[in-house]
């Protein structure tokens, strides 16, 4: 059976968009997939799910996870020029990884906000779609995607907030936040 890649987008205002592109990249490690996750905006801390890949990679190097962003875009000193310029090199290694045939699984952790706040191109994230090997699954992630992208993919997951504990005033909890 020939394989076939998808074009797999989490979009939505709730949570687990990054948590469901995570549990595809341990499904499909543990399935023997090579998997590689770049993240375009979180950077600067250590986040849960940085600590488990690097787990699964000293067991097996066939994953990999690299934080190319700086962070929120709307916190702290950095400039939005700054924010753009990290979110432009993650976007030149995501072409480069895109092509190399090294991965079966990639996923563009936030790549719809770095499209929404103009750090990358929409037409720049599209051109990734258009490069796309037929075998490779690609994985992006963040709120609202844009309707260019929801046409070409091939499954789209809307995650849709009902309830949020932050709304009773509970700050973001360790471990699943982040």
């Amino acid at each position: 059976m020939k394989k076939q890649g998808l074009v797999i987008v989490h979009t939505g205002n709730g949570k687990g968009k990054t948590t469901a592109a995570l549990g595809l990249a341990i499904r499909a490690w543990g399935d023997g997939f090579r998997v590689l996750i770049l993240q375009f905006i979180k950077g600067g801390c250590t986040y849960g799910e940085l600590k488990t890949i690097e787990t699964l990679k000293s067991v097996d190097d066939r994953i990999e996870i690299d934080q190319g962003g700086l962070g929120f875009t709307n916190k702290g000193p950095t400039t939005q020029e700054e924010h753009k310029a990290a979110a432009q090199e993650t976007l030149k290694r995501a072409r480069e990884e895109i092509q190399s045939g090294k991965w079966d699984l990639i996923i563009l952790d936030e790549i719809n906000y770095a499209v929404k706040y103009e750090l990358i191109a929409e037409q720049d994230m599209l051109e990734l779609l258009d490069m796309r090997p037929e075998d490779l699954h690609l994985v992006m992630t963040g709120r609202d995607a844009c309707d260019s992208l929801i046409e070409r993919a091939d499954l789209v997951t809307e995650m849709k907030e009902i309830k949020h504990p932050y709304q009773k005033g509970i700050k973001a909890q360790k471990g699943i936040e982040f």
